[in-house]
């Protein structure tokens, strides 16, 4: 598909900045739950003695640390699951790229501090009590109530935590990987409840009994209602299924999907978790942009390297689709400026091209930088050249063979092929867009390469608002 039809955004006249106002009201708006829920949470240690405790020094200091880890651990475990609920304050307050950080982030701080919890409790009660540190635990495991399902839980955890270590995810296939990131589910589920059996800080006031529970039960529905039932309710109402299966280079594939009923409504940018009934296996999601902007169809384009992609290419039309979403804030709902400087690599372009169909613009201002190990394995290239002839856009390609890391020359500019080894990334943002500050960049591709492009866009002078980034990792 190489022609680019006039988009309804395009039509309607020349861009007008929206500021991002809806955005930082969403922003906010998670924000301020976020800090209400911490704050409560330190107001029940501190209402339940917990400086006086510490103050007074001896076992009961250690025993008050570890009931405030725990009390902010259980917090944090709790939000670890709703951030990643597709909870639509959390999603659309701090968008995807965020959200995978800050999930990441809040998963090894509540892992530390839960694991800190539990040596601070049993270091104060045996202090308390002149017994073994070792004979405490052992009792706090098999005689206080709940403690065997929070043992199990606790070791679930952190069979998650340490498959989550960057080395070790570096040796599993992601298929493989999401599969145990989902036992994170059943650890929490197993470490919490003992809380409202043995936890004073959790069961003293009504008002702490109320917070805790209340939390508990929307986390629930949350992954209930986000992750399940309203996808399944989505799906089955527009009835997707593929209609047509395209090469897309030298190693990539496009999957053009269109709804029986009606098609969702998306934005250029935005992605879908997609899950294709092929077949076994249907059941692990997997998250791929928009690839051209979206209409009577939804089209996604990847590249071919796991197995999530490369079934991609052996499904046949008709097979029925289920999605989440549409996610994601890399939109023009970002737009600040009137000028667009898109920079993607790999798959990365695809979402870029979707949003450059979609937005409005005028001849020679938008400009896609795109990066490919070889020309041949450029994806959406033909609709690439379409934008560039029917739209104006200037396509800048920067093809070949990642350059060497050496040299102050090249400091900083990991993103650059080898044929521009003696350019600074900087430089060449500039070179690019020299009236920098009239542009909103987006940049999308593999986490490393993106946060050099964000270093050089910085250092070329574009301000951290202006930076549009998105990120599946986490």
């Amino acid at each position: 598909m190489t022609s680019i039809a006039p988009s309804p955004a395009a039509e309607a006249g020349p861009f007008v900045p929206a500021g991002g106002r809806r955005a930082a009201a969403w922003n906010a708006g998670a924000i301020v739950v976020v800090w209400l829920t911490s704050l409560f949470v330190a107001a029940l240690w501190v209402s339940g003695g917990g400086v006086d405790a510490v103050l007074a020094g001896g076992g009961e200091a250690f025993s008050a640390a570890g009931r405030l880890c725990g009390l902010v651990a259980s917090n944090l475990l709790l939000y670890q699951v709703l951030l990643m609920a597709r909870v639509p304050i959390f999603e659309r307050g701090f968008g995807r790229d965020a959200l995978t950080r800050m999930h990441r982030l809040v998963g090894f701080w509540s892992f530390w501090l839960m694991l800190a919890h539990i040596a601070l409790l049993v270091a104060g009660y045996a202090l308390v009590a002149g017994v073994n540190p070792f004979a405490q635990l052992w009792e706090f495991v098999w005689d206080y109530p709940g403690m065997l399902l929070a043992t199990a839980g606790t070791l679930l955890l952190i069979g998650v935590t340490v498959t989550s270590i960057r080395r070790a995810r570096r040796r599993l296939r992601y298929e493989s990987w999401h599969l145990l990131h989902l036992y994170a589910y059943v650890g929490v589920g197993l470490a919490l409840p003992h809380q409202l059996w043995a936890g004073a800080d959790f069961t003293a006031t009504p008002w702490a009994a109320v917070y805790w529970w209340t939390l508990w039960a929307l986390a629930a529905a949350a992954v209930v209602v986000y992750r399940v039932a309203l996808p399944l309710a989505r799906s089955w109402r527009h009835d997707l299924r593929v209609v047509a299966v395209e090469n897309d280079g030298s190693h990539g594939v496009t999957v053009r999907v269109r709804g029986g009923r009606s098609t969702p409504a998306a934005r250029g940018g935005q992605f879908f978790v997609w899950r294709f009934l092929d077949g076994p296996g249907w059941t692990r999601g997997h998250p791929f942009s928009l690839s051209a902007r979206p209409g009577g169809e939804l089209q996604l384009s990847a590249r071919v390297v796991g197995d999530g992609s490369a079934r991609l290419a052996g499904l046949r039309p008709g097979t029925r689709v289920l999605v989440e979403g549409p996610y994601g804030r890399m939109t023009g709902a970002e737009r600040r400026g009137r000028k667009l400087l898109l920079i993607g690599a790999g798959a990365g372009v695809a979402p870029l091209v979707s949003l450059l169909e979609s937005e409005p613009y005028a001849p020679g201002d938008a400009t896609l930088v795109t990066r490919d190990s070889a020309p041949e394995a450029a994806l959406r290239r033909p609709a690439i050249d379409a934008l560039v002839r029917a739209r104006g856009v200037r396509h800048a390609p920067l093809d070949g063979p990642r350059s060497a890391l050496s040299g102050p020359a090249n400091a900083g500019a990991s993103w650059l092929p080898a044929s521009h080894a003696a350019w600074r990334g900087p430089d060449v943002i500039r070179h690019l867009a020299p009236d920098i500050d009239e542009y909103d960049v987006f940049v999308c591709g593999p986490p490393a390469w993106m946060d050099a492009v964000v270093r050089d866009l910085r250092a070329a002078g574009v301000t951290p608002a202006r930076i549009h980034t998105e990120s599946f990792a986490v």
